[in-house]
This record gives C-alpha cells, sequence and structure tokens, in this order.
C-alpha cells in the first residue's frame, strides 16, 4: 500500500501524517508513506484543501484532519 500525505507542510499536514502512521500501526498495515509538498501534483489528484490523503492513487480524504481512528475506518477496508 502506497500512501500519500499532499500538502505544503503546515500543522495540519503534519497532524494528517501523524494519525495516518499511527492508524497503519494499528492495523499492522504494511505501508509506505510519502509526502507530497509539490503543487502541481497536489493539484493532479484534484485536491484544492489541504492536507489531502491518498492511498494507492485514490483521494480518500482532503481538506480536514481526521482522528487516528476515522483513518483505521478508511484504511481498514483497503488493506484486505
Amino acid at each position: 500500500m502506497i500512501i500519500k500525505i499532499l500538502g505544503p507542510g503546515c500543522t495540519n499536514c503534519v497532524n494528517l501524517e501523524r494519525v495516518t502512521r499511527e492508524a497503519v500501526a494499528d492495523l499492522g498495515i504494511a505501508a509506505t508513506i510519502e509526502k507530497v509538498t509539490d503543487y502541481p501534483t497536489i493539484a493532479g489528484f484534484g485536491v484544492m484543501s489541504t492536507p489531502g490523503l491518498v492511498v494507492d492513487g485514490k483521494v480518500i480524504l482532503s481538506g480536514r484532519v481526521p482522528t487516528a481512528a476515522h483513518v483505521r475506518e478508511l484504511l481498514a477496508p483497503l488493506a484486505s
């Protein structure tokens, strides 16, 4: 699984990365987590409001920071 955190590196982006790493660890998922700060790349995903969360090329969340529990709920079906 490849997870991308989209955003310029703001506090919300840092928090999204933190809760995503926590969720991945809790679920025991083998995942690569990458930070994407390049605006043309972020826009290429159609994300106009950061932070954004992309899993295997699909945007699953943008514009807010969820809880680690919510990220677990989003990732669990994708990990199967």
